[in-house]
């Protein structure tokens, strides 16, 4: 980025900090890492194809006005990744979308949270998760203290980029 369009952020300025819950905070690849016994050793390959078409899915959904819960799309797009690699097995299914409720936070957002708060900044998530999923994770990552909003995109029924999604933020915390 040239001198003339970069503009150092001076966080006097910030009032809060919102965050995207998987694959920002969360490693959705934990799940499968934990499950690497029954998935085998391609076990990264098969976690980055359920996140794609996790995300896949979430953005025609938006597009044809057909929206359900992202516990449903996570549960399609396990399926998808399932037959691709040409195997089924119902055991494994349920605990993998079990490890989905509880994916390790990745290293340091402990502390990048705390620092936040203890600069007096709002702190959020913003999630095309469901609001159950979102209290699961973030419980179960000993979150919850650190943020002020876990807000998930079922309050206006469409996934991300739409831009209603990003306007739960900005009401919630009183931020522009």
């Amino acid at each position: 980025m040239s001198e003339t369009h970069r503009r150092d952020i001076d966080m006097a300025e910030i009032d809060a900090c919102v965050f995207d819950a998987y694959g920002t905070l969360f490693d959705t690849s934990s799940a499968a890492e934990r499950c690497r016994a029954g998935i085998g050793a391609e076990w990264q390959q098969f976690a980055a194809l359920w996140r794609r078409k996790q995300l896949e899915y979430t953005w025609l959904r938006s597009l044809m006005g057909r929206h359900t819960d992202f516990w449903h799309v996570t549960a399609e797009a396990l399926d998808y990744a399932f037959a691709a690699s040409k195997r089924s097995d119902p055991q494994l299914r349920a605990a993998l979308m079990q490890q989905y409720l509880a994916l390790a936070p990745f290293p340091g957002v402990a502390e990048l949270l705390a620092g936040l708060k203890a600069a007096r900044k709002q702190t959020a998530i913003l999630s095309n998760g469901s609001p159950t999923m979102l209290t699961a994770v973030v419980n179960a990552a000993g979150l919850a203290r650190l943020l002020d909003a876990v807000l998930s995109i079922e309050a206006v029924g469409v996934y991300k980029p739409h831009p209603s999604v990003y306007q739960l933020a900005t009401e919630r915390l009183g931020v522009a």
